[in-house]
């Protein structure tokens, strides 16, 4: 119980972290009120770094998953119309430069998560339990952060302590430089033996906070990453032969809603609650964007019973991507059907476009898996809807399984990566395969991580950006009731060379001096 007790003042130190509450900003200061070296002292101090660096990472994630996702070739930027986001744009087309804002704030985000890990780090003393479980996730969120830079910008400097004044401008580290410190942070993190296991499967409440095997499976994708084949499958087998953790069985279709928050195929998940007094404390932008643009559409019946309106119509997904679907399960898919739906679906459900609408960036495929339901809000606010309760998916088992049978195959064990596919297929309701290829692992992983912010950093390290994304944004799709047109085009469009490695921030380089850019980048 005491475990129990602890996670749930976690929960509300997160809460004041998070909270902006006038009534508590008048506050008369009566002396010293302290600094870095009066703090990180006691069980409580621990637990308030701890709370913050959880909302340092927490923070991060609308920006991070929105940049990873349109940079894939799963979903068209979409929105209200024409240049309703022209950041979002940008990135969805390949069109961005060296001061793009949300490539930007991917960067400084991390050595945001960075900074509040090395508080911790450099900071606390591990004399009690509590102070080496915060350190242990500390050296795992940094690890995390790390492997964010070094899989997107490659050359990012290396920040393993906090910076003094003098020490500010780090030049560019290497991916050999960062590789290592993300396997040692991970290490660190795993041989602490501080970081908590699950109970059991179906153990909701430990699953709340980083756990030994979720280090174990970013240890493993980090090797994996490397073609470190035969150590990314001995870590990832851990993950598996724990048994802490399975496929969810229940209904598909409910997989990124509230029904499966903390299930058992959660690895790592940002924490949101079903708290009204609370609500606005938590608000998230990633579900009013992700949903359909309901202002120019008609809800009936069951679509008007279940769907929280009010939403932008982003991330609407490519034709391609349906296709990929109905080549691998059939229209009637059973995961297809719970992840895409076609416009003549959505009649049938009870949502028609209106008269002389138009949707821009959409082939008439609507993003059925991240739709807003009602039974996922706080409150149901059609004019602004941000307050759902969804737990922000990071990782979850079906990628656990995914990666495994990869560093298995490659690494000739070809009888495991079989058997992990299947064990995805098998929750598909497809066949199991008799024999597994590369693209077999491809395919999976793009129909079961659909929208789940790994499908770019998987092609970049494929070698697969320029063939599958080469052609990206050079035209624009727009859908009404007549048909899909293709009315907007760009010239310069598409994955190059140069996209392997995103840009190191132009702001970045002009402060430092002691930075050299990204190969192709001006």
């Amino acid at each position: 119980m005491k475990a129990k007790y602890i996670y749930i003042a976690l929960l509300g130190l997160m809460s004041v972290v998070g909270t902006s509450c006038e009534d508590r900003l008048d506050i008369p200061k009566h002396g010293n009120m302290g600094g870095q070296n009066d703090f990180y002292k006691t069980d409580n101090d621990a637990m308030q770094a701890a709370a913050s660096l959880y909302n340092s990472w927490g923070g991060n994630y609308y920006n991070w998953s929105f940049t990873l996702n349109l940079l894939s070739d799963d979903v068209w930027c979409g929105g209200g119309g024409r240049g309703d986001n022209s950041d979002m744009e940008k990135l969805n087309e390949y069109n961005f430069d060296t001061d793009h804002g949300m490539v930007s704030g991917v960067y400084s985000g991390m050595y945001g998560i960075i900074y509040n890990a090395n508080l911790i780090i450099d900071q606390m003393e591990g004399d009690t339990d509590i102070k080496k479980q915060v350190i242990a996730e500390a050296h795992f969120f940094r690890a995390w952060a790390n492997f964010q830079l070094v899989t997107l910008f490659g050359t990012a400097p290396k920040v393993d302590h906090l910076l003094a004044p003098g020490e500010y401008h780090q030049p560019n580290s290497t991916p050999e430089e960062l590789w290592a410190f993300v396997e040692d942070d991970l290490k660190a993190a795993i041989e602490s033996n501080m970081l908590p296991s699950k109970k059991g499967v179906n153990d909701s409440e430990t699953g709340m906070r980083v756990t030994k095997e979720a280090a174990q499976a970013m240890l493993g994708k980090a090797y994996l990453f490397q073609k470190k084949y035969s150590e990314a499958a001995a870590e990832l087998d851990k993950v598996i032969s724990s048994q802490k953790y399975d496929l969810w069985q229940g209904d598909y279709d409910k997989l990124g809603h509230v029904a499966t928050n903390g299930c058992c195929e959660s690895i790592l998940e940002i924490q949101k609650r079903n708290d009204a007094e609370q609500a606005w404390n938590q608000m998230t932008m990633t579900f009013i964007m992700q949903g359909w643009r309901t202002d120019r559409m008609t809800l009936t019946g069951q679509a008007s019973a279940e769907i929280a309106t009010g939403t932008y119509g982003f991330f609407n997904p490519r034709k391609s991507l349906y296709d990929a679907f109905v080549a691998a399960e059939g229209e009637n898919g059973y995961r297809l059907n719970s992840s895409i739906r076609t416009y003549q679906q959505m009649e049938a459900y009870g949502l028609t476009l209106n008269a002389g609408a138009q949707l821009v960036g959409h082939e008439g495929y609507f993003n059925w898996k991240n739709r807003a339901l009602k039974e996922d809000c706080v409150y149901d606010a059609s004019y602004f809807q941000v307050l759902q309760y969804i737990n922000l998916r990071v990782m979850r088992y079906a990628e656990v399984l995914l990666l495994a049978a990869e560093a298995h195959l490659q690494g000739g064990d070809k009888s495991k990566a079989l058997q992990y596919v299947n064990k995805v297929r098998e929750r598909a309701h497809l066949a199991t395969l008799g024999s597994v290829t590369m693209d077999d692992i491809k395919t999976e992983k793009r129909l079961e991580l659909f929208n789940e912010c790994v499908r770019y950093q998987d092609l970049v390290r494929w070698g697969d950006g320029e063939k599958m994304l080469g052609n990206q944004g050079k035209q624009i799709a727009s859908f009404t009731v007549a048909g899909v047109t293709y009315p907007y085009s760009n010239d310069g469009s598409g994955f190059k060379a140069k996209h392997n490695l995103l840009p190191i921030p132009r702001k970045e380089m002009e402060l430092n001096k002691s930075m050299v850019q990204n190969q192709g980048w001006d």
